[in-house]
């Protein structure tokens, strides 16, 4: 069976992007479950899977990210990988689901669970806003704030990859792609056309498709008079080559395959390098021997 790759609640597990898309596995209410049956629901993920990557947003309940770490803690596991990423919910919905289109591949659960920290660069992901008087995960300055509080104002933000406010007039926009995406737009209690109307054309999105908002967005943007919207690499075939153009290492703590600086599963980091004085010297020796053959001096 493939790595499972689970999200936190069943708004998060997007339908499938094409027919080999597997299943998400969602982990909702953990907070409010006894902590027996959270354990026992996770390791019956792990018997059938062997490996778990559980995608969880930043605005989501502390209770539940403490029982996320309480149920790793308590099965010993370094097969439970936890991904919180810089992402709003929306976006969050859309890696998950990107990494559930590469777990049909042959990809190892460490260089499948590192591919999250890759992809997320190449996500926008953002929202169009009533107000930004609460927002604050974004940098907001005192204007956006006072015009927040004029009746009819609307804000445009993006979350990631930079952070970036205007507020909405006929000739703002937002920085986009520099490559070919799809868009997804979650809708919330705000009424406008402008990102499918303005924004999507001028991103030059190859497709477009609307859901709603998953329901952590207004704790995420502050409110949920929202529209969000994520513009993203949708086709199999470039998420498998993006993933398998890195270099792979080995962690020299639990001996997985990873891609990156850091083991998503052990949270290892590599190992300090020190190079001996004598090794340095060498180096350099050999540096000026290969300069002198190469110009003859």
């Amino acid at each position: 069976m493939p790595t499972a790759i689970a999200v936190t609640g069943a708004d998060l597990a997007l339908p499938p992007q094409d027919e080999r898309t597997v299943p998400a596995a969602v982990l909702d209410g953990l907070d409010r479950r006894p902590l027996d049956q959270a354990v026992a629901d996770v390791q019956t993920l792990l018997d059938q899977h062997g490996h778990l990557v559980v995608l969880y947003s930043r605005a989501v309940p502390a209770a539940v990210e403490q029982r996320l770490r309480t149920v790793r803690s308590l099965l010993e596991s370094d097969r439970i990988a936890l991904f919180r990423p810089e992402l709003p919910p929306l976006g969050l919905a859309v890696l998950a689901r990107q990494l559930r289109q590469l777990a049909s591949c042959d990809l190892s659960p460490g260089v499948l669970a590192s591919a999250g920290r890759l992809l997320t660069h190449y996500i926008h992901a953002g929202a169009l806003l009533a107000s930004v008087a609460r927002l604050d995960r974004v940098p907001v300055g005192l204007t956006s704030h006072a015009r927040s509080w004029m009746p009819g104002s609307q804000f445009a933000v993006l979350a990631h990859p930079q952070p970036q406010l205007v507020k909405v007039a006929p000739d703002s926009l937002l920085d986009g792609p520099e490559f070919g995406t799809w868009m997804l737009v979650g809708r919330g209690r705000l009424q406008s056309d402008w990102v499918t109307g303005t924004l999507a054309p001028a991103w030059r999105t190859q497709g477009l498709r609307e859901t709603e908002a998953p329901a952590e967005s207004a704790a995420w943007w502050g409110t949920d008079k929202l529209i969000e919207f994520c513009a993203y690499l949708p086709d199999l075939s470039v998420l498998y080559q993006l993933v398998t153009s890195v270099r792979r290492t080995v962690c020299h703590w639990c001996g997985i395959d990873v891609i990156g600086d850091l083991c998503v599963f052990c949270s290892a980091t590599p190992p300090p390098v020190h190079e001996p004085g004598p090794a340095r010297a060498l180096t350099a020796g050999s540096h000026r021997t290969h300069r002198a053959l190469t110009t003859g001096g």
